[in-house]
C-alpha cells in the first residue's frame, strides 16, 4: 500500500505540524495578499512559480488559482477580496477555504507587496524540496517492494528527480524587445552568432548553421553513414573548437566508438582497429593523434544500454556539475531510443513522435543544438530520399528545425553511380533559418570513419 501524500487541515490555521515536508506557509500567504492588494504582481509571481502545486496548502492553491483565472480572463480584470471572494463562491469552494475573512485577513497581513516575488521564490525552493523528497520515497518503496527491476527503478528515480528540476521559472528573464536589443546588436557587431557552431564541411557551413535550441535530424538508410556524421561532427565540436560534445549511442557500444574515433583522426584503416591487426605504420599514426584524444576529457561517450531522454538529461546535468556543459549532443540514433515509461503493446510511431518531442524540448531546456541521427524505412532504398522516409514517425519532420537527408548517388535505375564512386550527397530538406533543397556533396571515406568535405570546385 502506498503511504499517503502530505495534505494539511483545509480550515486550519497553518501551524507547525510533526515531521510536515519543506513548506512556508508565510510566504505562501504573502504571495496571495500582494496579488490581492496589487495585480501587476500577478505575473512576475506566475513566472517565478510552476504553478498552483508549488502552494504546500491546498486553500492556497485553490485561492492562488481562482486569483491567476480571474485574471487571464478579462483584458481589465478586477483583483481584490471581494471579487476573489465572489469566485470562490460561484464555483462553492469559498467555505472550503476558510470564508471570506480569510481572503479579507491575506490582503491585510502581506508584509509587503513589492517583495511577491521574493516570497514566490521561497515557495518555489521548497516545492522542488519537496518533490525531491517525493521522487525519493517513491524510489525507496519501489526498491523495498521490489515491483521493478533494478533498472527500472533507476530510471524511474532519474526521470522523477528530473522533473523535479524542470519547470523552474526566473521573474528576471528578458522577454521583451526593449531588454533583448542591445544583446542582439551586441551579436551583430561581432559578425556571427557566438553561440552556433558550425560543421567540419565547409561546404555545408554556408548552408546551415547550428543554433542553441535547434533539433537537427540526420537520416540515412541503414549503413547510409549518419553514426559518422554524427561521430565526425561531435569530434569537431570536441577537439577542434575545444568544447563539450556528448554522443549518446544506443547503437555501437564504447570501443566501437573508439575505433571509429582513432580511425578519423589518425587515418587508420577502421578494419585494422577492430581486428586488431596494426601495423607500424598505423602505430606511428595513432600515437601522433594520441595527445590529442588522450586530453579530450571533454568529449563524453556515453553507451549506457537502454538510453532513454532521463538518462541522456542526467549525464547533461552531469556534465554542466563538472563545469563542462555540453555545447552539443548527438543522439544515435533515435528509433533506438527507450521510452521514458515503456506501455505493453504501445504504438511505435507515436513513442517516437514523443521521443523527436522529447529532444527538441532538451535542445530548448539546455540551449544547445540537439543532433538525432534517424533511419529511414526500407521503401527509401535506391531513390533519393524525402523527409517522409523516415521510419516509425512521421513527427520528427514537424520537431525538427534542420533535416539533413543522406544518400549515395544513384542512376535513375537505382543502381549505384560508378562516376561518382566515393561520394555521398547531404540533402538539406528543411532548415527554418535558410535555404533548402540544397544538396552538398562529401566525400564518403568508410575505411576511415569519416566523411571529408569537396571543398571548393
Amino acid at each position: 500500500m502506498t503511504e499517503p501524500a502530505w495534505e494539511p487541515d483545509l480550515l486550519e490555521e497553518e501551524a507547525p505540524i510533526q515531521d510536515a515536508p519543506p513548506h512556508n506557509a508565510d510566504a505562501e500567504k504573502a504571495i496571495l495578499g500582494a496579488m490581492l492588494l496589487d495585480r501587476s504582481m500577478i505575473e512576475p509571481v506566475a513566472a517565478a512559480l510552476a504553478g498552483p502545486a508549488d502552494f504546500w496548502v491546498l486553500r492556497h492553491q485553490t485561492i492562488y488559482r481562482t486569483i491567476t483565472d480571474l485574471y487571464s480572463a478579462s483584458r481589465d480584470p478586477k483583483i481584490d477580496p471581494i471579487t476573489v471572494a465572489a469566485a470562490l463562491l460561484a464555483n462553492g469552494e469559498l467555505a472550503k477555504v476558510g470564508g471570506a475573512p480569510f481572503i479579507h485577513q491575506l490582503a491585510h497581513t502581506v508584509p509587503s507587496a513589492s517583495s511577491a516575488t521574493y516570497y514566490a521564490d521561497i515557495v518555489r525552493e521548497h516545492a522542488q524540496l519537496r518533490a525531491v523528497l517525493e521522487a525519493t520515497r517513491r524510489a525507496t518503496q519501489r526498491a523495498l517492494t521490489a515491483a521493478s527491476s533494478a533498472a527500472e527503478i533507476l530510471d524511474a528515480a532519474m526521470a522523477d528527480l528530473q522533473a523535479a528540476a524542470a519547470g523552474t521559472a526566473s521573474a528576471d528573464v528578458k522577454l521583451s524587445v526593449g531588454e533583448r536589443w542591445l544583446g542582439f546588436m551586441l551579436e551583430l557587431e561581432a559578425g556571427a552568432d557566438p553561440r552556433a557552431l558550425d560543421t567540419p564541411w565547409m561546404d555545408l557551413n554556408e548552408v546551415i548553421e547550428l543554433k542553441p535550441g535547434q533539433l537537427v535530424t540526420v537520416g540515412a538508410a541503414t549503413g547510409g553513414g549518419k553514426s559518422l556524421f554524427g561521430m565526425n561532427l561531435a569530434a569537431h565540436v570536441a577537439l577542434t573548437r575545444g568544447k563539450p560534445a556528448l554522443v549518446a549511442s544506443m547503437e555501437m557500444g564504447g570501443s566501437e566508438l573508439m575505433a571509429r574515433l582513432t580511425a578519423a583522426e589518425a587515418g587508420v584503416s577502421l578494419d585494422h582497429l577492430i581486428r586488431r591487426r596494426i601495423s607500424d605504420d598505423d602505430w606511428a599514426k595513432i600515437f601522433k593523434a594520441g595527445p590529442r584524444l588522450q586530453h579530450a576529457e571533454n568529449f563524453i561517450l556515453d553507451d549506457s544500454p537502454n538510453l532513454t531522454l532521463g538518462k541522456i538529461r542526467a549525464r547533461m546535468r552531469w556534465m554542466a556539475s563538472r563545469g563542462t556543459a555540453p555545447a552539443i549532443v548527438v543522439a544515435d540514433y533515435l528509433q533506438l531510443m527507450t521510452p521514458e515509461k515503456a506501455k505493453p503493446n504501445a504504438n511505435r510511431a507515436n513513442e517516437v513522435a514523443d521521443l523527436s518531442r522529447g529532444l527538441k524540448l532538451l535542445a530548448m531546456e539546455f540551449e544547445i543544438p540537439v543532433v538525432a541521427l534517424a533511419q529511414f524505412n526500407r521503401g527509401a532504398a535506391g531513390r533519393q530520399p524525402v523527409v517522409t522516409d523516415f521510419k516509425d514517425s512521421s513527427a520528427i519532420e514537424q520537431d525538427s528545425n534542420v533535416i539533413l537527408l543522406m544518400h549515395k548517388p544513384t542512376n535513375d535505375d537505382g543502381t549505384p553511380d560508378d562516376e561518382r564512386a566515393g561520394e555521398i550527397d547531404v540533402i538539406v530538406a528543411k532548415n527554418r533559418n535558410g535555404a533548402t533543397g540544397r544538396i552538398v556533396p562529401l566525400i564518403f571515406q568508410g575505411h576511415y570513419a569519416r566523411l571529408r568535405s569537396m571543398g571548393p570546385r
